[in-house]
């Protein structure tokens, strides 16, 4: 897919968030390889490293989300949406963002908000022993409400870019 220019602040945080999600994965690779040559060559294993790559697929999936709708790679029945015009399409995007995608994000943040908040209160760390110091636990779990932030972002600029469609059309 081609990308498009950024022209809104939302798009760039989208496309920022999703290429340092791309890298983390590129880390995540690594550091598997690291934990599996430590297990079967070295008979060793650090329960922290093996928990970050747990963490490190969660961020990936849940900062990448925003980068995903912007470059319209999520998951959706393109069997009509394909062969619609640009103006229905426009529609559809609209009072899809308007009755979807903002009410769920702002429902995941609430959600979230005391889980998170907890967290940073208690000072969590890791329940195993040798696993993830505080505030790591805290910060991975901030992801929870970064995540529907950005993707609410995105949102509004396909909802802007969904309203200059129809107006020109």
């Amino acid at each position: 897919m081609t990308e498009e220019p950024q022209t809104t602040l939302p798009d760039k945080i989208s496309s920022t968030t999703g290429k340092a999600s791309a890298w983390l994965t590129l880390f995540m690779v690594i550091v598997t390889f690291v934990i599996v040559v430590m297990r079967y060559v070295f008979d060793a294993g650090l329960i922290w490293l093996q928990e970050s790559v747990i963490w490190m697929h969660a961020v990936v999936f849940m900062l990448g989300a925003a980068y995903t709708l912007q470059h319209e790679d999520h998951v959706r029945v393109d069997v009509f949406y394909r062969t619609m015009s640009a103006t229905r399409r426009a529609w559809i995007d609209l009072l899809g963002v308007i009755f979807f995608l903002l009410p769920l994000c702002v429902f995941l943040a609430w959600k979230s908000f005391d889980f998170v908040a907890a967290s940073w209160s208690l000072h969590e760390a890791s329940r195993e022993s040798g696993g993830l110091p505080y505030p790591l636990i805290p910060l991975l779990k901030t992801v929870l409400l970064l995540m529907p932030i950005t993707v609410a972002l995105q949102g509004s600029s396909l909802l802007l870019r969904s309203l200059k469609t129809l107006r020109q059309g």
